[in-house]
């Protein structure tokens, strides 16, 4: 239904620009039924469909790379540019034919076969440069109007989760249990709880300063992840097993605030593990994705809403076209969290002002 209504809308378009040519070229009506006109008509037709199609092509092919791939006037030029590339040929070849080859069939012959070749080929250039251009404008606008009411959703979104992200983090539960772990430790290894007070200081300082950050680099969250791990593994003893094996250019590369460590702990509340039976965390980068995997030993009961790998995910849709993977066997559960690049915020900024 669909391609029937584009088609029925390029074949109106077609027509009324033909129209309006033959009515500033001839003003008989009975020539609009000739056999030189039918042939116009067609291939003018022709031209507009393929045309407007390899446009629409381009533009989808740019804007599927990135979703928040404005078109603006130096990607404009290039769709153009290449558009161009692939119908002028056929508008030669075609109009060469139709004055050289099939002129005395079409009723076109002319003492000037040249001249007339090159009005014919200019004119289908000039009209298809016309069609492409405000069919670019149209995409532009539509992108625009498609990236406000996405952009709002997806913030509207993400608020919601970073505000039950920080809430979690500071909650009373979390700060009740690191105290009294570190309790413990003043009775046992005064120099660990030491090191316990000074990595609890650091979450701590790094939630409140970056609690409003959106994004945040990928350094800081792993140097975050690093103090996390330290004192899971100190309250957990032998009983947890985390690595982090993340071997790319971090300071290169941004996340979502926060979010490695939420799926990290996702994986503590979700599964059992003892001395005798240990949880093992592993965090690595593999094929553009930082991926959390754990060995799986699920809880009987149920510990959480499971909203948290929902927030995450609602969190990345609002940078990137890659999802969130997960995947779940009967001996492990693996989160891929798609890797950023730093540069994702000077995309998002000027979108916001919209």
């Amino acid at each position: 239904m669909m391609l029937l209504r584009k088609f029925i809308v390029r074949l109106g378009v077609t027509v009324v620009i033909f129209i309006c040519i033959k009515l500033t070229t001839d003003t008989s009506f009975s020539e609009f039924f000739s056999r030189t006109s039918l042939y116009y008509f067609l291939t003018a037709l022709s031209f507009f469909i393929i045309t407007w199609e390899w446009n629409d092509y381009f533009i989808k092919k740019h804007t599927d790379k990135d979703k928040f791939a404005a078109l603006d006037w130096f990607s404009g030029l290039k769709i153009l540019g290449k558009t161009l590339l692939l119908t002028t040929p056929l508008f030669a070849i075609v109009y060469y034919l139709g004055t050289f080859q099939f002129a005395e069939f079409l009723d076109c012959e002319t003492d000037k076969p040249w001249l007339q070749f090159r009005t014919d080929f200019l004119r289908a250039s000039l009209l298809a440069i016309t069609v492409i251009i405000f069919n670019l404008f149209y995409y532009a606008s539509k992108i625009r109007k498609e990236m406000e009411k996405r952009l709002y959703k997806l913030e509207k979104e993400m608020a919601v989760s970073q505000y039950h992200n920080l809430e979690n983090q500071i909650s009373p539960h979390f700060l009740f249990n690191s105290l009294n772990t570190l309790t413990s430790l003043m009775y046992e290894d005064r120099d660990l709880a030491s090191d316990f007070v000074t990595r609890l200081s650091s979450c701590y300082r790094y939630i409140l300063d970056h609690r409003n950050e959106p994004l945040i680099s990928l350094e800081k969250e792993l140097s975050f992840l690093d103090s996390f791990i330290f004192m899971m593994s100190v309250r957990h003893g032998m009983s947890l097993q985390i690595s982090s094996e993340v071997a790319l250019k971090a300071s290169e590369y941004t996340i979502p605030t926060l979010s490695l460590q939420m799926v990290v702990e996702n994986a503590l509340k979700h599964n059992y593990y003892s001395v005798e039976s240990p949880l093992l965390i592993r965090v690595y980068d593999k094929e553009g994705y930082l991926v959390v995997e754990n060995t799986l030993k699920e809880r009987k009961e149920k510990v959480s809403t499971g909203v948290g790998l929902v927030n995450i995910k609602s969190r990345f849709a609002y940078y990137t076209n890659k999802e969130v993977k997960q995947e779940k066997t009967t001996s492990f559960f693996r989160v891929s969290l798609p890797i950023l690049n730093k540069d994702i915020q000077m995309k998002i900024e000027p979108l916001k002002a919209i």
